[in-house]
């Protein structure tokens, strides 16, 4: 399976990017403050760990924020993590937010 095409759609009601692979649901979680948004906590089910889903939701959310010139805080440890492994992203955080 070729993780780079994954389709992730924004539950905006649910306060979630999602993605379904295989029938399970793997997702980022987030929330608004002002003009920054906050992503708070990835999950991919059991099922789909170790397929490289969670790297490929969170660069597919990374690039749907830069679309919408969103400032990001991440407060989920994936997400700051990939940032620090994927430097070039740095470019997306909120104004005094390091990681």
């Amino acid at each position: 399976m070729e993780t780079k095409l994954l389709e992730v759609i924004d539950n905006v009601n649910a306060r979630q990017f999602e993605a379904k692979v295989d029938g399970h649901l793997a997702k980022v979680e987030y929330m608004f403050g002002g003009n920054k948004i906050f992503l708070t906590h990835t999950e991919v089910p059991p099922a789909l760990e170790g397929k490289g889903i969670a790297s490929a939701l969170v660069e597919r959310v990374l690039y749907i924020l830069e679309e919408r010139r969103l400032k990001l805080v991440p407060l989920c440890p994936y997400v700051a993590t990939y940032i620090r492994k994927h430097p070039e992203w740095k470019k997306l955080l909120a104004h005094g937010i390091n990681v």
